[in-house]
Formats: structure tokens, sequence, C-alpha cells
């Protein structure tokens, strides 16, 4: 009877020590925030954790760059399994350049859709000399500027900061756009869900005459 309960014990024990080690391979496969408490969407190297709709042509990497440019409109969602790909109230940190003529954006609290804009969520223009005249750091169709506060052919930063109804958008350290939504606040016509929520992250490829890099996309959540 000794001998068999001690068999019992010895298996018990040998499931727990497979558990705790697959446990601890799931999370090496897992992203390492890095000092600040970032983790990084982009791997450097392919888009796995992420999702294509329409146009995919209009996504690839080459040389550790997520390089956009093709047919357009065209997105590129993250579903990857940081934070399950859902946040809240977040910081996103994204590192990246335009090219001459370029318009994209990064989509916040979206979902993924199959094709056109993203109906959910907002967008964080990205946008230095397209003819659109709402440059990089507005708030899409919310609080736009004229002013990108950056150039083409240079690598730049861009913070969005989301926490509570308030948004903040930063470049090179610089907040260039600062909102909060009102209690009362009515999306404006041609978003109806363009209002504060939850959701994923999402890049956008416009038009075949825009062109844009990102080396790096990572975000910090808040909650």
């Amino acid at each position: 009877m000794i001998g068999k309960t001690w068999a019992i014990g010895a298996l018990a024990l040998a499931m727990i020590a497979t558990g705790l080690a697959c446990a601890a391979d799931s999370d090496s496969n897992q992203p390492t925030p890095d000092k600040d408490g970032f983790v990084e969407l982009f791997n450097g190297k392919n888009l796995d954790g992420w999702k294509i709709g329409t146009n995919p042509e209009s996504f690839k990497v080459e040389d550790g760059h997520i390089v956009i440019n093709g047919k357009g409109p065209a997105h590129l969602f993250y579903e990857g399994p940081v934070h399950n790909h859902d946040w809240k109230n977040f910081h996103l940190r994204a590192e990246l350049m335009t090219f001459p003529h370029a318009n994209s954006g990064i989509y916040f609290h979206t979902k993924f859709q199959q094709s056109g804009f993203p109906d959910q969520g907002f967008e964080a223009q990205v946008n230095a000399t397209h003819t659109d005249w709402k440059k990089t750091g507005s708030l899409y169709d919310i609080k736009d500027i004229r002013d990108p506060h950056h150039k083409d052919n240079e690598w730049f930063v861009y913070d969005i900061i989301v926490k509570g109804n308030h948004v903040e958008l930063q470049i090179n350290g610089k907040t260039v756009c600062d909102w909060t939504q009102p209690d009362n606040f009515v999306p404006p016509a041609g978003h109806p869900q363009r209002f504060l929520q939850h959701g994923t992250f999402a890049l956008q490829g416009h038009d075949p005459g825009s062109k844009t890099w990102f080396r790096s996309i990572k975000v910090k959540a808040l909650d």
C-alpha cells in the first residue's frame, strides 16, 4: 500500500513538473517587456501576430521594417497574444518613417475588418506631405492639425497615450494633440463607432502612392 501511495505521489509530482515546464516554455515565447514596461508587437522578421484584410500585397517585411506600399485601402491588424490584442488604457510607441506624399495611420480601439477603412475606433493620422491637409498628430476627424511636426525620409517617434477619456498624441516627445472625450460626446458624421472603448491596433495602407516604414510598434498597458 505504501508503495502504491508513493507511486501515485511521484506521478502527481511528475505531472506538476511537466505543467510548470510547459508554462515556462509558453512564457518564454511571449515578448519580454523592456526596462520601461513596453512590449514589442513586431518581431522584426515577419508579420506573425498580425492579420491583413484586402490588398495583402500592401504589407511586407524588408530589412527589419514593415513596408507599407501598394493598393489601398488596406489595413494590418494586430491579433497576437500580447494583452490578448485588446487594450483600453495604454501607451503605444511607434518608430516610423514616411516618404514623400505618403498617407498612413495608426488605428486604436479597433477590431479586424476585412475591407474598407475600419469602422470602429480612432485613427492617429500619419501624413507629412500628402494632399490631405490633416497631418501627422491629428486625431482624424476629431481634432485635426495642419503641422506634421516631422519630415519625410526621417525616422520619428509617435506616442499615443489613452487613459480614461483622455487621448494624447506626441511626435518626438512633443505633445501635438490633446483631447478629452466629453460626457455628452457624439461621434462625427460617418464615424458612428469613433468613441473611446477598447480594441486592438491597425496600420493603414492608404493608396498606391503612399510608402511608409515601421521599425518598432510597442505598447504598455495602463490598466
